[in-house]
């Protein structure tokens, strides 16, 4: 993973990835998530997600992972409460209540260190990954989680107009990278307003994932 890259981002204040209020295709398609009587929810690569707040208004237990520690000090502040922060191996773990969050590189985040989610909420983790690293990552996901259910939004555009990130994550790409695991459902296809940064113009896709 490009380490320094989001660090920088985070430095610098260049969040503009971040929505200054929950997603509205996580609010529509909520109920793939929270099937569960007891949901806790993984959002990884989480940032300080106002999808975050939206999760645990709704009453669940969410945990998240995040390589940057500025985001989630800001995350905390932002919901006016107070981490207790510790040490799990590599990582630290911010936790207060209902929400945890693992701050450090994803990949030494293990099953028996997450524990038990029911479902994965995936907004912005796919799509901050070049293709040289996204084959892992899903794997990975699907090993620390006990393939549990995810819903998953990403982006269809052309590539060559603008680098990324978030970078163009196609039906084609998700089938190869979830097929052998999942079974995929695309719930909806919506053209993007305004475009990816308002340079390209894009489709917003929604997948249902199922073990």
């Amino acid at each position: 993973m490009e380490h320094d890259f989001w660090h920088s981002k985070w430095n610098k204040n260049e969040i503009g990835f971040h929505e200054p209020e929950g997603n509205a295709l996580l609010v529509k398609h909520a109920d793939t998530l929270l099937s569960s009587s007891n949901p806790r929810i993984f959002v990884p690569l989480c940032g300080k997600t106002k999808d975050i707040h939206w999760l645990l208004s709704n009453g669940c237990d969410v945990v998240g992972a995040e390589l940057s520690e500025i985001a989630i000090t800001q995350l905390f502040s932002e919901l006016n409460i107070e981490p207790e922060v510790t040490t799990v191996g590599n990582l630290k773990l911010f936790k207060n209540g209902p929400l945890s969050v693992f701050v450090g590189d994803i990949f030494e985040l293990t099953d028996e260190t997450l524990g038990n989610v029911t479902g994965i909420y995936d907004r912005a983790a796919l799509v901050a990954l070049p293709s040289d690293l996204r084959e892992k990552y899903a794997v990975h996901i699907a090993d620390i989680t006990q393939s549990a259910p995810i819903l998953l939004i990403s982006f269809d555009y052309d590539q060559t107009v603008i680098p990324g990130p978030p970078f163009c994550v196609g039906e084609k790409e998700v089938s190869r990278l979830y097929s052998a695991t999942y079974t995929i459902s695309l719930l909806e296809s919506e053209p993007l307003k305004g475009g990816l940064k308002g340079k390209v113009a894009a489709d917003s896709l929604v997948f249902n994932l199922k073990p």
